[in-house]
């Protein structure tokens, strides 16, 4: 059981059936009345993300959530096949579970499955990705102001903005949580 009091960003309980994950949190103590938990919690299975207070004093019963290390193969259709490292099987997971930072990600990367009871709900990519970049416009001197940047496009096809020296055919590296560049690799 976990109380409401020490609800912390990542943390999955489940709550009238269903299984939530907060993503804010914040503890609000008024100078008058009693104390309480505003959060933003996300249903790990719908994907629906809501606000709700909660009593500090509440007692949820702890969600374990399995992340398995799973190597992704190849796409077909809407599908996306994935392969567990220790017992070789591929699983197929749609392209709705997949989330906005898959667009990174290439074929046999290693990225982590998330299920609650056998039941996929989403896929977590390497936090940080090295990508080639294919396409860009060439930077001109002069052309910088404080922290210029023009957009590429990497191996992937995903957009980035990236700082005017850097040119097509470079390794880049890209922290895949925000989608922006971090460094030449």
């Amino acid at each position: 059981m976990i109380s409401a009091g020490d609800f912390r960003n990542g943390v999955t309980f489940e709550m009238d059936g269903n299984v939530l994950q907060i993503i804010e949190f914040q503890h609000v103590k008024p100078g008058k009345g009693a104390a309480f938990v505003r959060t933003k919690v996300k249903n790990v299975i719908t994907g629906a993300v809501t606000e709700k207070t909660f009593n500090p004093t509440d007692k949820y019963p702890k969600a374990f959530i399995e992340r398995r290390d799973m190597q992704y193969l190849y796409q077909d259709g809407d599908l996306y096949y994935f392969m567990d490292m220790e017992t070789y099987e591929q699983e197929p997971i749609s392209k709705e579970h997949l989330g906005e930072a898959f667009k990174f990600v290439l074929e046999n990367m290693e990225c982590k499955v998330l299920s609650y009871k056998g039941t996929v709900f989403g896929v977590e990519p390497p936090n940080f990705v090295e990508l080639t970049v294919t396409q860009t416009d060439p930077g001109f001197k002069g052309n910088t102001a404080t922290n210029a940047t023009k957009p590429a496009v990497v191996e992937t096809g995903a957009e980035i903005k990236v700082p005017l020296f850097i040119e097509e055919g470079e390794k880049i590296r890209i922290d895949t949580r925000t989608g922006e560049y971090m460094e030449r690799a």
